[in-house]
């Protein structure tokens, strides 16, 4: 074995918050986020895993990354159920500290989630989970230029796709919706 060694499962839990928000922004929901970390840790720990450097939190990521993509085409194969009814009353989370905050970054996560899959990852690599161009670069088998190039693309749109919601006259009354 020429540099590998085992992924400590131990060690699973000091990189459990850069996974949630890594998730949060694939998924654009904070249940959805939860439920696939949980899911990536599960499949992560069914069998050893041997990693070939010292990038757990890379390695970690693409399983996150690949376990939402298989999760998205099982559920494209699957029929489509109604929504409920939107006049239903929603109750408000008593332990929620600022109620202003949470919706923000829910618009902003849900900005993320709706960028094209390259932008997306390269978004939630380095904003997210706070990992270098480099390492960003070798968890997305990318080169590094491509990874800045993605990043201010991505970060572009969504910052477009905020100032749209946040303008007076909404994305429905200007003159393009098209964003950058």
């Amino acid at each position: 074995m020429t540099g590998e060694r085992q992924l400590d499962p131990g060690s699973l839990g000091d990189h459990i918050d850069r996974l949630y928000r890594a998730a949060w922004g694939l998924c654009g929901s904070h249940a959805d986020a939860e439920d696939l970390v949980q899911e990536t840790f599960a499949r992560v720990l069914r069998k050893p895993r041997l990693l070939r450097s010292e990038d757990d939190l890379g390695y970690l990521l693409r399983v996150l990354r690949n376990t939402f993509v298989s999760q998205r085409r099982t559920a494209a194969r699957r029929p489509q159920t109604a929504p409920l009814p939107e006049t239903l009353d929603h109750l408000e989370d008593p332990a929620a500290v600022a109620p202003e905050s949470r919706l923000q970054a829910q618009e902003l996560y849900a900005a993320i989630a709706e960028l094209p899959d390259d932008f997306r990852d390269a978004l939630v690599a380095v904003d997210l989970m706070g990992l270098s161009y480099r390492e960003a670069s070798r968890a997305l088998r990318v080169r590094e230029g491509t990874v800045t190039t993605r990043l201010h693309r991505a970060r572009q749109r969504v910052a477009h796709r905020l100032r749209e919601e946040q303008s007076p006259s909404g994305p429905a009354d200007r003159g393009s919706s098209a964003m950058p």
